[in-house]
């Protein structure tokens, strides 16, 4: 075979290839962006006393109690709470335009809340979410995470347990969202690990809402990417967990 007709196939192999990424990277990896899940509502600062105040007559013209005693007692996981990943994708050396992510609403559990003063304590909790119903905007990408990266045919729930009472504070009951951290045990992949996850709570009406993400290195979870399609599927060293969940008192 002559040098030329080497360079010739060399050549149509490269142009293979890029055109096979790009056709995987286009049909499975490519996704919408999707905006991040907050509090209805809910502004980036933690809420000072000036604006719980400024807050309360609204939020007791609605009905919200803005007393602990309102809130203490077991709240269950109710509808509208949503839970899933978000995550950065890349095949070869083309970026993805937006983050994957991928929701459910199959979220149940419950969190024990106390009184403590002006606010309330959360005390203890659970909150389990089915991965199988997880979905993203490309139902490849979905199928894949069965068997590889989440693996939800062999792992098939998440759940957070709080292993550290947190307070809740008045803002908070009176329907400001307020910051707080939520300590615990996060089961994922089959991997139990202690974080500590940035999150916002208030208190609309008789719904407690929550809301957080933890950005975390997938490798402690031992996630590994998944090959589409022949080619070789590389993610950001790191994921986020996101959920919205909303609680009624049971």
């Amino acid at each position: 075979m002559t040098r030329s007709r080497l360079i010739a196939l060399a050549a149509l192999a490269v142009v293979v290839i890029v055109v096979g990424g790009f056709i995987a990277y286009d049909q499975v990896l490519r996704g919408d962006a999707v905006a991040a899940l907050t509090l209805p509502g809910a502004t980036p600062a933690t809420a000072s006393s000036s604006d719980a105040s400024a807050s309360a007559p609204a939020a007791a013209a609605s009905g919200a109690p803005v007393t602990s005693s309102g809130g203490a007692g077991t709240w269950n996981v109710t509808t509208g709470s949503e839970a899933g990943y978000r995550v950065r994708e890349r095949l070869a050396n083309l970026p993805a335009e937006s983050d994957a992510v991928g929701r459910t609403s199959d979220v149940t559990g419950s969190i024990t809340v106390e009184a403590n003063g002006d606010g309330a304590r959360l005390t203890g909790g659970t909150l389990t979410v089915d991965t199988t119903t997880i979905a993203s905007d490309e139902s490849r990408r979905d199928n894949r995470l069965r068997t590889e990266g989440l693996q939800t045919e062999q792992y098939p729930t998440a759940t957070f347990t709080v292993t550290q009472p947190v307070d809740v504070p008045a803002a908070a009951l009176a329907g400001t969202a307020t910051d707080l951290t939520l300590t615990g045990d996060l089961t994922l992949h089959g991997i139990t690990r202690s974080v500590q996850i940035p999150a916002q709570a208030q208190l609309v009406g008789n719904t407690m809402q929550v809301a957080g993400s933890l950005t975390f290195p997938l490798a402690d979870f031992q996630i590994s990417p998944p090959n589409v399609g022949g080619f070789i599927l590389s993610i950001a060293d790191q994921g986020t967990l996101e959920f919205l969940v909303s609680f009624s008192k049971g």
